[in-house]
């Protein structure tokens, strides 16, 4: 796709009448992951439609056209929250949009859940290097949620038997975390986006009070 044309895309949190797109998202996630030749976590449309009217995901689109897709869920009892389901359709990558389907869904799980740490576990090393930009580390699975749900909605992934071979401990993909509790000025390079997004935490946790 032309830079030139960017101009017209829209990143921003889903709403209901998002849910249309649910299957196309559904046929998305699973080319890119046989494109990539990595395993990747199955979702169904329902699943996906279930974030987009819980308001628990974000949305590209191109006019009426789906171009990207990402979502969060919250594991033990609130205490974290993943970033999952990031993908751009074909024509639209390479133009920093992955960048800007990030950045909103880091936006909304910080709004949705301030206090949450946020993880992810991925195979994508575009993925990890916008991650590392936002603050995330990499930790082991052990600082991960223990919550078993989470980890079960791994069985759909190719990869799940070396998963439970190891316990849970480790498998191909790596384990990001952004905790709230750590200092700004020990997070990434990326301290300006993160001040931020607390600023508006902020403001919102103020005006609730």
């Amino acid at each position: 796709m032309d830079n030139k044309n960017t101009d017209r895309i829209t990143v921003a949190f889903a709403s209901p009448e998002h849910a249309i797109h649910s299957e196309r998202i559904c046929t998305l996630i699973y080319e890119s992951a046989l494109q990539r030749g990595t395993g990747i976590a199955r979702r169904s449309p329902d699943y996906i439609s279930a974030k987009i009217t819980g308001g628990k995901a974000v949305v590209a689109l191109d006019g009426d056209k789906l171009i990207g897709f990402s979502y969060i869920e919250c594991w033990g009892h609130g205490d974290f929250v993943a970033t999952s389901g990031l993908i751009v359709d074909p024509e639209y990558r390479h133009n920093g949009l992955a960048a800007r389907i990030k950045e909103k869904t880091f936006e909304l799980a910080r709004m949705r859940f301030p206090y949450a740490k946020i993880f992810s576990i991925t195979t994508s090393l575009p993925v990890m290097k916008l991650n590392s930009r936002m603050g995330y580390r990499p930790v082991t699975f052990s600082e991960l949620t223990d919550d078993d749900e989470f980890w079960q909605g791994c069985q759909g992934c190719k990869n799940y038997d070396i998963l439970q071979r190891n316990n849970r401990r480790m498998c191909l993909c790596t384990g990001m975390l952004y905790d709230p509790h750590v200092p700004v000025e020990k997070q990434s390079e990326s301290t300006p986006y993160i001040m931020l997004i607390k600023n508006k935490i902020s403001k919102m946790l103020h005006l609730k009070k």
